[in-house]
């Protein structure tokens, strides 16, 4: 009787409801992600043009302005009308100002038809003049600035309309009892007019205190046109040198010293952007107060209606490349002798490297390499060329040099052709945003040269991946060639140990066969006959 087979085969469902389609677009549409979110989180590399440029350092300071004033005060008292210029310059014996003691010339004036004034296109000019250098002065947190600005806008109009009232004075008769009360005033000596007085015309650099700095406490009072005054008040001060200082105040102990180093400051006025150089002088009061004083023996007349003015102190001044700081890298550098240097006919250089072959056979390969500066008897090799341990020979000679020496050069990355490429830079002047570095260089940079913004975003390895592989491509054909030929012995040598495999297993294989077909054939019995034949229809 005939064994019944147990045996029961379980096949997967089926296939073909599986979508291989979606399953790839799929993977596609999880690789495209992370790409983008790969790139969108990684920091990419912003590129700089290198322009020509010069840097300050940014030093400002409130400073108070010290000058040889000499108040002038009224004589007798009476109604005050001024009619020189305020920082105008007047001689000895100029008229300044007329007392009216009477107080009647208005009127006189009106009743001989005299009371219009006409402005011409000078007395227009000195308005205009200041209200631009108020304007550009102006600082909103310092609003009461605006109101001794009216008054001396009020005082320049007034002193202009008393100059056309003095030609109509003089065309009058001088036999009048009103002009006869009228008494005129000439300068006692030749200066500046100014029409204000602040209590700081006796300052000096030895009564100097902080409190002198706040300008919340400081009080001028604006000396008024066709005003009433008594004898002794102040009517006007006479500037009369036209040598002046200004003092600032320096705590820093040891930017006190690098002033007192310096005989003579270069100042930068911010009210005009005008330049004077001031000689120094420091001194420290008995509360430890330190001061600097510069002096100047022009521009007095520019600043005399000034107490107070912002000033930049310039200490240096270079001219050259201008490179943000963020762009600057320090990068280490092998230094082999210039022995070891071969330079070709192509204007590409390298070295021969020692090498071993499998065998352990010593040869030589020629390795390319660029330069990126030089010492008398040095040279900066890139440390992605060169290994450490690496040993040179020299040509024509047996010397060996073994790869250790390194330095560190300062530079840039430079991004003309397309990769990131080492640049040294010699910094002349830096501060907190900027370098000025030397232009024109051997290995450096010129202008309009384009640089990383920030070294800190370069993959020096994928950097140079580029480079290498366009050297190796189009500068380095001796290499290519010999790499070319190692590579060809590599092939060949592969083949002949596949062939060699493949013989081996052809022969593996038929000895198998041949020992298969020596065994004696066994006939199937009658039930593994029909379980076999059942098996196959159903695999068919």
């Amino acid at each position: 009787m005939a064994k019944k087979n147990s045996r029961v085969t379980k096949y997967p469902g089926n296939i073909n409801n599986i979508n291989i389609g979606m399953i790839f677009f799929s993977v596609m549409a999880i690789y495209i992600v992370i790409s983008v979110i790969t790139y969108m989180r990684r920091d990419h590399i912003v590129g700089y043009q290198v322009k020509e440029g010069a840097l300050s350092t940014n030093n400002i300071y409130d400073a108070v302005a010290v000058r040889t004033e000499k108040i002038i005060t009224s004589d007798n008292a009476g109604y005050v009308n001024y009619f020189a210029t305020e920082g105008g310059r007047v001689a000895v014996g100029n008229l300044v100002y007329t007392v009216d003691e009477s107080g009647q010339l208005l009127e006189y004036l009106k009743s001989q038809g005299s009371e219009e004034v006409a402005l011409g296109d000078e007395d227009l000019s000195e308005l205009r003049s200041q209200i631009v250098n108020f304007d550009s002065s102006f600082d909103p947190q310092n609003f009461y600035t605006v109101y001794d600005f009216k008054v001396s806008i009020d005082g320049t109009v007034q002193k202009l309309s008393n100059s056309s009232i003095l030609q109509n004075i003089q065309s009058l008769n001088s036999s009048s009892g009103t002009l006869s009360s009228i008494g005129y005033k000439n300068a006692p000596d030749t200066g500046i007019v100014v029409y204000s007085i602040d209590g700081y015309e006796d300052l000096t650099l030895e009564t100097m205190t902080l409190d002198k700095l706040d300008q919340k406490n400081y009080e001028k009072t604006q000396l008024i046109n066709n005003t009433l005054v008594k004898a002794g008040d102040p009517v006007y001060k006479l500037c009369t040198s036209e040598e002046w200082s200004i003092i600032i105040n320096e705590q820093d102990p040891e930017r006190l010293q690098e002033f007192e180093d310096l005989e003579y400051i270069k100042v930068r006025f911010i009210k005009n952007q005008d330049e004077s150089w001031g000689k120094v002088t420091t001194y420290t009061n008995v509360d430890g107060q330190s001061f600097v004083q510069l002096t100047f023996t022009n521009s007095m007349i520019t600043f005399c209606r000034d107490r107070f003015l912002n000033v930049e102190l310039i200490t240096e001044d270079e001219t050259g490349l201008k490179i943000p700081n963020s762009s600057i890298v320090n990068k280490s550098f092998f230094l082999i002798p210039k022995a070891y240097l071969i330079n070709n006919n192509d204007n590409t250089s390298g070295v021969l490297r020692e090498k071993y072959d499998e065998q352990g056979n010593a040869t030589t390969e020629f390795v390319s390499l660029n330069v990126y500066n030089e010492t008398d008897t040095e040279y900066y090799i890139d440390t992605d060329t060169l290994r450490a341990g690496d040993t040179l020979i020299k040509p024509d000679s047996n010397e060996r040099y073994t790869v250790s020496k390194t330095d560190t050069l300062i530079g840039v990355y430079n991004i003309n052709k397309g990769y990131a490429d080492f640049r040294q830079v010699k910094i002349l002047y830096q501060n907190d945003e900027y370098a000025i570095v030397r232009s024109n260089t051997m290995y450096g940079l010129n202008v309009y040269d384009y640089i990383v913004l920030d070294s800190s975003t370069v993959d020096e390895n994928s950097g140079k991946a580029d480079e290498a592989s366009d050297s190796s491509g189009e500068e380095h054909g001796d290499e290519s060639e010999s790499s070319y030929e190692s590579s060809l012995d590599d092939v060949s040598a592969q083949e002949s140990s596949d062939t060699s495999a493949s013989e081996d297993s052809g022969l593996s294989s038929s000895e198998s066969s041949d020992e298969a077909s020596e065994e004696p054939a066994q006939e199937p019995t009658e039930g593994e006959s029909k379980d076999s034949s059942a098996s196959a229809s159903s695999q068919g």
